[in-house]
C-alpha cells in the first residue's frame, strides 16, 4: 500500500489554505487602515499643537503691543519735560525726569520696543512724511524728526513722523 499524495501545482494554495490566506489578507488590510488612521490622527494633533503655540504667541504679542502703544505718549511727554527742564536750568527736576525716562526706556526695550531709524533716506514702511521742504540735502532724505517712531519686532507700532528734503530750491545753485 502506497500513500498517495496529491501534488499541487506551485503557486496555487490547497483548498484548506484559501480561507486562511483570505483571513490574513483581511487582517493585513485592517492593520493598514488602522495604521493610516493613526498617522492621520497624529498629524492632526501635531498641527493642532502648532496652531495653539502660534495663537498663544500672537496673543502675547498683541497684549504687549497694546501696553506699549499706551506708554508711547508717556515717553513723548517725558522727552518734552527733559527738553523744557534743560532750558530752564532746573538741574534737580531734570535729573529726576531723566532717571524716570531712562527706566521707562529700559523697561520698554526689555519688552522688545525699538526706535525706528530715521537717518538717511525716507522709508515709507517705517516713517510718515508730514512735510517736504527745500534743503541742501538730497531729495527724499529725512532732515528733521517731528515724532519718533517705534517698532515691536518686525511690526511698526507707530511710524516716525518726519520732514523730508524736497531737494535744492529751484533757481539756486547747489554748494559744490
Amino acid at each position: 500500500m502506497t500513500d498517495h499524495v496529491e501534488e499541487q501545482p506551485l503557486g496555487r494554495p490547497r483548498a484548506e489554505e484559501r480561507p486562511a490566506a483570505a483571513e490574513l489578507e483581511q487582517a493585513t488590510r485592517e492593520r493598514d487602515e488602522y495604521l493610516d488612521a493613526l498617522r492621520r490622527l497624529q498629524a492632526e494633533f501635531d498641527n493642532y499643537r502648532k496652531r495653539v503655540q502660534r495663537d498663544q504667541a500672537e496673543f502675547v504679542r498683541l497684549a504687549s503691543e497694546r501696553v506699549l502703544k499706551q506708554l508711547l505718549p508717556v515717553l513723548d511727554d517725558l522727552e518734552r519735560a527733559l527738553e523744557a527742564a534743560s532750558e530752564h536750568e532746573e538741574a534737580k527736576l531734570e535729573e529726576g525726569v531723566r532717571l524716570v525716562y531712562r527706566s521707562l526706556v529700559d523697561a520698554l526695550a526689555k519688552e522688545g520696543l525699538v526706535e525706528v531709524e530715521t537717518d538717511g533716506a525716507f522709508d515709507p514702511h517705517t516713517q510718515e512724511a508730514l512735510l517736504a521742504q527745500p534743503s541742501a540735502a538730497d531729495e527724499g532724505t529725512v532732515i528733521q524728526v517731528l515724532q519718533k517712531g517705534y517698532k515691536l519686532g518686525d511690526r511698526v507700532l507707530r511710524p516716525a513722523r518726519v520732514v523730508v528734503s524736497a531737494g535744492v530750491p529751484a533757481g539756486t545753485e547747489p554748494n559744490a
